[in-house]
This record gives C-alpha cells, sequence and structure tokens, in this order.
C-alpha cells in the first residue's frame, strides 16, 4: 500500500498540473476569440435632420454584410423637385446644340465671303472702284459738255480762245496754247473730280481689306458665339444637379458619421481585447512553465508518461515503461 500512496500523490499533482496547463490553454484560445470579435468593424446607425445609416449584421458570425442610408422625406422631395428642373435643363441644352449647326453654318458663310474680300489686291480694288465712279459720272459729263456748247453756239462765243503765250516754261519749248474760258474750266473741274475719285479709290481699296477681316472676325465670333449659348443653357442643369447632390450628400452624412463612430470603437475595443489576449497569453507560459517544472522532476513511469503527454508530439511515446511498472 505504501508502494501505491507514493505513486497516488506525484500523479494526483501530475494531473492537476496538466488540468491547468488546459485550462490555460483554453483561456488563451477564449482570448484570442475575443480579440479577433472585437477587431471586427462595428459601425454605428446615426440619425440626423437630413436622415439616417443603418447597417446589418450576419446573425451567425457577427460579420458586416450590408450597410445603407435614407434620406428624410422632405429633403427628398426638395432633391427629386431638383431632379426633374435638372431633366428641364437638359432638354434647354439639347435643344440650343442642336441650333448650333445652322450658328456654324451662318459663321462659315461669313468667314469665306471674308475671305473673297482679303484675297483681293487693293490697287485693283482702287482701280475697280474708279471705273465704276467714272461710269457713273460720265453721262452727267456729256450732258453738261452739249449744253456747254450750246450755249456758247448761240452766244457767238464757240470759238473764242484766249491766253496763247510764244514762250514755254523751259528754254525752246512751245508756248502755252490759247483756251476756250469756259471750256478749260469744264475740263478743269472734271480732272479735279478725277483726281479725287483716285485719292478715294485708294482709301476705298484698303477698306475693302478691313471690311473682309471684318466679316472673318464676326464669323468666328459668331460660332464662337453659339458654343457659348450652349455653355449658358448648360448652367441651370448643372446648378440643379449640384443641389441635388448636396442634400444627397447631406443624407449620406449619417452614414459617414456612423461609420466614423464604428471606426473609433472597433479601435478602442481591439486595444482593450489585445491586452487581454497578451495577459493571458503571458499567464498560459507561466502555467506551462510551472507545470514542466512540476512534471519534469517526477521519475515514475506513470509521471515520465503523463510528461510526454504534456510535452510536445515531437517527443517519443515510451509505452515499456509502463508496462515494466505494472509487471506485465
Amino acid at each position: 500500500m505504501a508502494d501505491w500512496t507514493d505513486l497516488i500523490g506525484p500523479l494526483l499533482g501530475t494531473t492537476g498540473s496538466v488540468y491547468a496547463s488546459n485550462q490555460a490553454a483554453n483561456a488563451t484560445t477564449n482570448a484570442a476569440n475575443t480579440a479577433a470579435q472585437a477587431a471586427q468593424f462595428r459601425p454605428v446607425g446615426v440619425t440626423t435632420r437630413f436622415g439616417k445609416s443603418g447597417f446589418n449584421y450576419d446573425p451567425t458570425s457577427g460579420q458586416l454584410i450590408g450597410a445603407g442610408y435614407q434620406v428624410a422625406p422632405d429633403v427628398a422631395a426638395m432633391r427629386e423637385g431638383l431632379m426633374g428642373l435638372a431633366g428641364t435643363g437638359i432638354a434647354q441644352t439639347q435643344a440650343q446644340q442642336a441650333q448650333q449647326a445652322g450658328i456654324n453654318q451662318a459663321g462659315q458663310g461669313l468667314f469665306n465671303l471674308g475671305q473673297s474680300y482679303v484675297g483681293q489686291n487693293p490697287q485693283a480694288v482702287a482701280q475697280q472702284y474708279m471705273t465704276q465712279q467714272q461710269q457713273l459720272l460720265a453721262p452727267g459729263r456729256e450732258q453738261q459738255l452739249a449744253q456747254l456748247t450750246n450755249q456758247q453756239q448761240q452766244q457767238g462765243r464757240l470759238g473764242l480762245a484766249t491766253g496763247a503765250t510764244n514762250a514755254g516754261y523751259t528754254t525752246g519749248a512751245p508756248g502755252l496754247q490759247a483756251t476756250n474760258p469756259q471750256m478749260a474750266a469744264y475740263y478743269n473741274a472734271m480732272a479735279q473730280q478725277d483726281a479725287q475719285l483716285g485719292a478715294n479709290a485708294q482709301t476705298y481699296g484698303n477698306q475693302q481689306v478691313s471690311f473682309g477681316q471684318g466679316l472673318m472676325t464676326g464669323g468666328l465670333n459668331l460660332q464662337g458665339a453659339g458654343y457659348g449659348l450652349q455653355t449658358q443653357a448648360l448652367a441651370p442643369y448643372t446648378n440643379y444637379m449640384a443641389g441635388a447632390t448636396g442634400l444627397e450628400n447631406q443624407g449620406l452624412n449619417a452614414l459617414t458619421q456612423g461609420s466614423a463612430l464604428g471606426s473609433a470603437i472597433t479601435a478602442g475595443s481591439t486595444n482593450a481585447a489585445n491586452i487581454q489576449n497578451q495577459a493571458a497569453q503571458q499567464a498560459a507560459a507561466l502555467q506551462m512553465q510551472r507545470n514542466n517544472a512540476v512534471v519534469g522532476g517526477l521519475t515514475d513511469p506513470v509521471s515520465q508518461l503523463i510528461a510526454g503527454l504534456t510535452k510536445s508530439s515531437s517527443t517519443p511515446y515510451q509505452p515499456a515503461a509502463v508496462s515494466g511498472y505494472f509487471g506485465y
């Protein structure tokens, strides 16, 4: 009996140590599971004046599987009103865009016409102007000459000529011819008129080039103005959409706030769980060291068997020690 008493005491102590080790291991596992659950993201539902947020979780795993928000009814009504106006703004923009083809055609026409003016030679334009003006004056000049001739003939002065000289303006040059005073005045007036037409013709040629440049610029400006009208027509749509988006974002803000609060809470819970897990692991490690020391000090075969069970799986099991102890 003494041998069994000597055996049971160490055996019970060893068994208690193994039990304590298992309890420490379970505590470590539970602490790790708690830390893992605490680390899961858990946002918070938030309700504001503009909307509220909500979150769905898996009933088994507790993981987040869905999130959403709902805009307040009156805010949603305003949002839909702005969206309706935005649709009208799109129609206006499309109508203005449809007119752009005609505007571009008109602008191109002005541009091409301006090119035709700019492409002309200013001197040729001046000569053309001079010819046109003289053609317009020709009938009136013929009538004036006929009236003057008829008047002098009736008055007997048709053959009158004065102002002749023997000397010319240079040595050896012929003298000045005698002329009819009224006829000379007529031709001098006509020559002066032609000289004025010549001066105007040069200015007219230059004006033609400037006029062509103005037409080309006008054509380009017309097309640009058309695109500017499109931009102006698009502005109402842009404003309406910005307003609707702003209202929607106010409702979305409840989801954003809930996610932010969830992040803060999750971070705190994770830190607390990590501290708990680390403490449990340290306690388990200390308990394991104590158990190994207790079991390692035992020399009887059963204790050696239990020690082998508490060590790593790489330590070979020795059944011969047990059979030898019981005398098999």
